[in-house]
């Protein structure tokens, strides 16, 4: 301290030990009641946090040497009472408890608002996983409510322009905490559904308190959100932060960055999608023309279109095999019957005997059949086919006029001709 006239004039860091000490000797050790808020634990172990009430708050550290007699995990929005004395930081200056012992007291205020509201919503539906919206693969217009100064929007940008720079986005800056912030949310998603052409929404904010993150534990954004037809993705806070919206929205970001991600995806990793599909496509094709080759190649080398001739020849195959087999009964049946009347055994063979020219003769009939059916079977028997220009068969002399030009096919080639003279018919009806 440094006397300039009448004056005294403190350093900053000898002001603070004067409150520092000047709190550690009026007030020392105390009890505090109030509710756990922004909670934090590092690496080191300790418990960085704030306790408040309605009106004021202030910071506390629980160094982890003082944890042995905790029976609870400190948390957001619980009611503890600890025990403690007032210190500064120097560094900040600021003021704060050193907590020695804590206990828990209950729910804190916001705790309790904030679970009576998520087991309302929750009873109406607004929680159900079949009344989610889908996201779409590949969205080409995407509207962002959120601050526009806060390091939620640069994150957000920041991966869209990295990954899909052309896609469209529209920003509806609002408030994100404190008084009016919840209707400025409600209000703008409304906006963005009445404005259409949307392919989806990020709603959102970056890190905070839980009074921080609180608008969006307000029903009237819950509300608005899920009478949202445009699919929602809620990305407040970090990963541990949860918060109403989050459970109301189509999809819940753990971070606005994440958010940013999930709604473009990553463009290698559409296009391995693409390529995969394609390869699978081109399989399924490959695999199927194998298929119908395979039981086009079965059936044109069946024996039936081969030569119709197999199947004569399998049915006279089967008749033989039919006659040996009734031999071989009438034969063993014989032998059991020589004992009955010779008039019987006639009458027997006789049957079998007519049985087997009838059936003989049917096979004869049916080779016929198929022998006449054959063009070229005529042709060999010395007869011969004349088709006129247009390839039709000429069955009749009348159906020729004279200088009408024919081809006949015989057994060894084919010649043209010209009709010299017509039928007296044709002339006739040339003369008419």
């Amino acid at each position: 301290m440094k006397t300039d006239g009448q004056r005294k004039v403190f350093s900053v860091a000898e002001l603070t030990r004067l409150i520092s000490g000047t709190l550690e000797r009026e007030i020392g050790h105390v009890w505090l009641e109030g509710e756990l808020s922004n909670v934090m634990r590092p690496s080191s172990g300790h418990y960085y946090l704030k306790i408040k009430d309605e009106t004021s708050i202030i910071d506390g550290v629980l160094f982890r040497g003082n944890q042995r007699t905790l029976t609870f995990q400190p948390a957001n929005g619980i009611k503890v009472r600890v025990f403690g004395e007032i210190s500064v930081y120097e560094r900040k200056g600021n003021y704060q408890i050193i907590i020695r012992q804590m206990e828990e007291g209950g729910k804190g205020a916001l705790q309790e608002r904030f679970e009576k509201l998520k087991k309302k919503l929750k009873e109406e539906g607004l929680f159900d996983a079949d009344r989610k919206q889908p996201l779409p693969v590949l969205p080409q217009h995407v509207g962002v409510v959120t601050s526009p100064t806060g390091a939620a929007i640069r994150d957000i940008l920041n991966v869209i322009t990295r990954r899909f720079p052309n896609l469209h986005i529209v920003i509806v800056p609002v408030k994100v905490q404190g008084e009016g912030a919840a209707e400025e949310i409600a209000s703008a998603i409304d906006l963005l559904n009445d404005k259409g052409g949307l392919d989806a929404l990020i709603v959102g904010r970056g890190g905070g308190s839980l009074e921080d993150l609180w608008c969006f534990n307000e029903e009237i954004v819950a509300r608005a959100v899920a009478r949202s037809r445009i699919p929602v993705i809620s990305a407040v806070g970090h990963e541990i932060d949860f918060t109403i919206s989050d459970f109301v929205a189509d999809v819940r970001a753990p971070t606005p960055s994440a958010a940013a991600e999930i709604v473009v995806g990553t463009k290698d990793a559409f296009q391995e999608r693409l390529v995969a599909l394609g390869q699978r496509l081109e399989r399924q094709v490959r695999e199927r023309l194998l298929r119908a080759r395979g039981r086009f190649e079965a059936v044109a080398g069946h024996y039936v279109f081969r030569e119709p001739a197999n199947l004569a020849d399998r049915y006279r195959q089967r008749i033989q095999g039919l006659g040996l087999r009734m031999n071989y009964e009438v034969s063993r049946c014989r032998r059991e019957t020589l004992q009955r009347l010779d008039d019987v055994s006639l009458r027997m063979a006789h049957s079998v005997a007519l049985w087997r020219q009838d059936t003989a003769n049917r096979l004869n009939r049916v080779e016929t059949q198929l022998r006449s059916l054959n063009p070229l079977a005529v042709i060999q028997r010395g007869y011969s086919i004349t088709r006129d220009a247009d390839g039709n068969v000429v069955r009749r002399a009348a159906d020729l006029v004279t200088g009408q030009h024919v081809r006949t096919i015989v057994m060894e080639g084919e010649f043209e001709s010209e009709v010299i003279e017509g039928s007296s018919e044709s002339r006739k009806e040339q003369g008419a």
